[in-house]
């Protein structure tokens, strides 16, 4: 076997190696940098280089020089989505903004990076924090964020989606920090947007603009629900004594008002009295007592003792 058929073998178990998905994490450029050698390889072999040469001579040197500035053209040709911006660099220094479109980057001189422009949503782990009154809480929560300024993005910070995550975790423990659990799960906005502002001013320099963050939940050890639980019950209770009480205020003044009534007027007492009896001679299972003030035996007793 010659050493041609070696290369023929081992391209040959390259390109299997590929197409069976063995080999995911290959550079596309390398692929395509194998391919073009692959291609060349197969003209050094059927002569065709000699034939090429040949008709390149023969259409003249301007033919010549326009068909090549044509390839180059063809293949630094980058499309830039409507939502993306691309930094360009020539020679490894920024040289400027990719607007959408169809652009030019000429290989090896030249190089670009797209930046998604769109809003995106970064869900925030989570994280176990000590409030300001002792107590072990869970907190999660998630970041709307978007890239203001692509430059920023892509020179001064290596990975600005893993760096924003990792502030938003550290800041909301911070913040979750300083307050109590009460204010915690009462003024969960007022602290979302607190951790909202402390991340914005942050990442500024990174050219990341943070639109918002929401506290999506905050989980409490089992035994401080029940703490909180029994405080809850003991509220209820303790509003249900007071409307009693004031309930008893109220009855206790309409009592006294009608006691002053019933004794501006003779007799309105008596009537008052028996108008109580005749309602309770309607339930014929009743036993009623009916106290006789000793007045009234008195005055029986006198006019008794002026008949004798």
């Amino acid at each position: 076997m010659n050493n041609r058929d070696k290369k023929n073998i081992n391209l040959e178990d390259f390109l299997k190696n590929i197409n069976s998905g063995k080999n995911k994490r290959i550079n596309p450029f390398i692929t395509v940098v194998l391919l073009i050698f692959v291609f060349l390889n197969i003209l050094a072999d059927t002569g065709g280089f000699s034939l090429i040469i040949n008709h390149l001579k023969s259409m003249g040197t301007l033919t010549t020089l326009i068909i090549i500035a044509a390839v180059i053209i063809l293949i630094s040709i980058r499309q830039i989505n409507q939502y993306q911006k691309g930094v360009k660099f020539m020679l490894g220094k920024y040289v400027g903004i990719m607007e959408p479109g169809w652009r030019l980057v000429f290989p090896i001189i030249q190089g670009y990076q797209k930046v998604d422009m769109r809003i995106k949503a970064v869900d925030v782990p989570d994280q176990e924090a000590i409030t300001k009154d002792n107590i072990s809480v869970t907190v999660n929560a998630v970041i709307y964020y978007k890239v203001a300024d692509a430059e920023k993005a892509i020179i001064e910070v290596e990975d600005f989606y893993y760096a924003v995550s990792q502030l938003a975790q550290t800041t909301m423990r911070n913040v979750v920090g300083e307050v109590d659990l009460d204010e915690l799960l009462s003024n969960r906005d007022a602290i979302a947007e607190k951790i909202r502002k402390i991340v914005d001013e942050a990442t500024d320099a990174w050219g990341v603009k943070v639109n918002s963050v929401e506290l999506k939940d905050v989980t409490l050890p089992e035994e401080m629900k029940r703490v909180i639980g029994k405080q809850a019950e003991a509220e209820r209770e303790k509003r249900a004594v007071i409307i009693k009480s004031e309930g008893e205020v109220v009855a206790a003044g309409n009592i006294s008002k009608a006691a002053e009534m019933l004794s501006a007027k003779p007799g309105s007492l008596h009537l008052r009295t028996l108008h109580t009896l005749n309602d309770l001679s309607s339930d014929q299972s009743n036993t009623v007592i009916f106290a006789v003030p000793i007045e009234v035996l008195r005055a029986l007793e006198k006019i008794g003792g002026q008949g004798k």
